[in-house]
């Protein structure tokens, strides 16, 4: 395996260039027979530098931004909310292979990729997600780009952390299905992983534990970075970055009378907030309650996290059960009218914010092109040809063909 050094943190007039020149991920060799076939990276993945420390620290242009205030809803040179970062490099790839390993599910059919395919966005392209033994989970999978920002997690913004977020569908029995005790046993039976786990977390005694494991697995997540799309290079000062109709576009979404940008706020798009917005779940499904029973709150009753919208061409159908199966089928609910799609006999205490715009066709056609402005997977990780388990990759479409490659 070649070998793999840290590279210098840049200039800060140099982090745009510096990121966008980063070398991706080497792919791992798939033979699994001893822990050397699987030495952890020693280099951060793109976009980050390694300190002093073996740590590896996010570098963009936003951080030489002033704070969220004093720019104006919705203005171009804004920072971004403060991030998780920190992790090893070593952390970080233990956690990009136990990612795509089934051998974290109870049966070992399934990984996190299942439901997080790098090539769908990080989501699942369905409705509402699949798990174990074939159970619909009631909501979809949302995309997993730019976690490293974000302060509550799920849906009905249950968690809040990514630690508390990896454990929930480890253990639930309709999603991966396992258990503590199932899960350490599965690892531990397969050669290469304690030697992965000791190189990982070097300081502890006994390091395949499940606070290390969810360790990893956020160490991961936190390395899925988009900043570097269209609309990015637009707010960095590149004016011919957009398309005319993404601008006209962005001037749409940043409007008092659609009020996109109040709710998907940039630079991260989304206010992180939750938002009862009477988005119509699927036919013959009761009303999924959402965040009213996370925070006990009846005027939370339908009420979801704001999604971002970076990425958000990727990750078809929409809302939290997949409702609308196109982005301008989505775009279009928000136009036709305050509660149109409440069942009578619902109360919802509706977001202030959903109004009616009454946005004409071409408005609507322009917002959906400047969401396409928000699409950038440049950084987007190796998905390893082979896992140290030896089982076939969890990830959707992966052949075995492909499988038995490099």
């Amino acid at each position: 395996m070649r070998k793999r050094t840290a590279k210098k943190i840049p200039a800060s007039h140099d982090i745009l260039l510096w990121i966008c020149g980063t070398v991706l991920w080497t792919l791992f060799t798939p033979v699994q027979t001893v822990a050397a076939d699987f030495t952890l990276a020693n280099q951060c993945p793109p976009g980050f530098a390694l300190d002093d420390s073996n740590q590896c620290r996010l570098r963009s242009l936003y951080q030489l931004y002033d704070s969220l205030q004093d720019q104006g809803l919705g203005g171009l040179k804004t920072a971004l909310p403060s991030h998780r970062d920190g992790f090893s490099p070593q952390q970080i790839d233990l956690g990009r292979l136990l990612f795509f390993d089934p051998v974290l599910s109870g049966d070992k059919n399934l990984s996190c990729a299942n439901c997080h395919n790098p090539e769908l966005g990080f989501a699942d392209g369905l409705a509402r997600s699949v798990g174990a033994n074939g159970q619909q989970h009631a909501r979809s999978a949302p995309s997993l780009w730019n976690s490293a920002f974000l302060k509550r997690f799920f849906w009905d913004a249950r968690s809040n952390s990514l630690e508390d977020q990896a454990l929930g569908p480890l253990f639930s029995e309709i999603e991966m299905a396992n258990t503590p005790e199932q899960l350490l046993a599965n690892l531990h039976q397969v050669e290469t992983y304690p030697a992965l786990f000791a190189e990982a977390f070097p300081e502890d005694e006994n390091p395949l534990v499940v606070d290390n494991i969810v360790a990893a697995l956020t160490a991961f997540q936190t390395s899925l970075i988009s900043l570097n799309s269209p609309y990015d290079r637009y707010a960095h000062g590149d004016s011919s970055a957009l398309s005319a109709r993404q601008l006209e576009g962005l001037n749409v979404f940043r409007s008092f009378v659609a009020r996109c940008s109040q709710c998907h706020t940039p630079p991260l798009f989304t206010n992180q907030q939750v938002a009862v917005i009477g988005t119509p779940e699927p036919e013959g499904l009761p009303r999924d309650i959402g965040a009213q029973a996370t925070f006990n709150a009846k005027r939370l009753r339908g009420g979801f996290k704001v999604p971002t919208l970076r990425n958000i061409a990727q990750t078809a159908p929409y809302m939290h059960s997949g409702r609308f199966a196109t982005l301008r089928e989505a775009t279009e609910f928000y136009t036709k009218g305050r509660g149109h799609a409440v069942p009578e006999g619902e109360e919802l205490l509706l977001h202030w914010h959903i109004s009616e715009p009454n946005l004409s066709e071409t408005e609507l056609d322009r917002l959906v092109d400047f969401m396409g402005a928000l699409s950038d997977e440049s950084f987007k990780p190796s998905t390893p040809r082979r896992v140290p388990s030896g089982l076939l990759n969890g990830r959707p479409n992966f052949s075995i063909v492909e499988l038995s490659g490099e």
